[in-house]
């Protein structure tokens, strides 16, 4: 289980308008209003906009915003995420290199942890032979 919770409340997207505003957005991914204009200053969210200049989302921005937040729990920024968003979100306009880039990510993390590890292991021999230690 990750630290963030992604899921979409499906009972939350019945029966809803197409197009919705930024609070009801926040409201169906309990992500603050204030984070998503953030999203879209950093173009990872892109709504469209009414006459009166009003912004409108779909229901896709909900599965990004999702998206967006669970890429941020993984320790991504805004500039390493935006690249990825259309091939992860099904799009085949390029991003291959940030896939790539998220390969590379996921295996420095594997190298990390495992230093991790071996830096634990020695603090508990260590531990082990000096009894005052503990």
């Amino acid at each position: 289980m990750t630290a963030v919770d992604t899921r979409v409340n499906p009972a939350a997207s019945t029966g809803a308008p197409a197009r919705f505003g930024i609070g009801e957005l926040s409201a169906r991914t309990g992500v603050s209003a204030r984070s998503l204009r953030y999203y879209e200053e950093q173009a990872l969210l892109t709504p469209a906009r009414t006459a009166a200049g009003h912004r409108r989302f779909d229901a896709e921005a909900v599965d990004r915003v999702l998206l967006v937040q669970r890429l941020f729990a993984a320790g991504l920024t805004s500039t390493e995420i935006a690249p990825l968003l259309p091939p992860l979100l099904g799009r085949h306009d390029g991003g291959a290199d940030g896939i790539d880039s998220l390969r590379t990510h996921r295996r420095e993390l594997e190298g990390r942890i495992a230093r991790l590890r071996d830096t634990a292991e020695i603090l508990d021999e260590v531990l082990e032979e000096f009894p005052g230690a503990r």
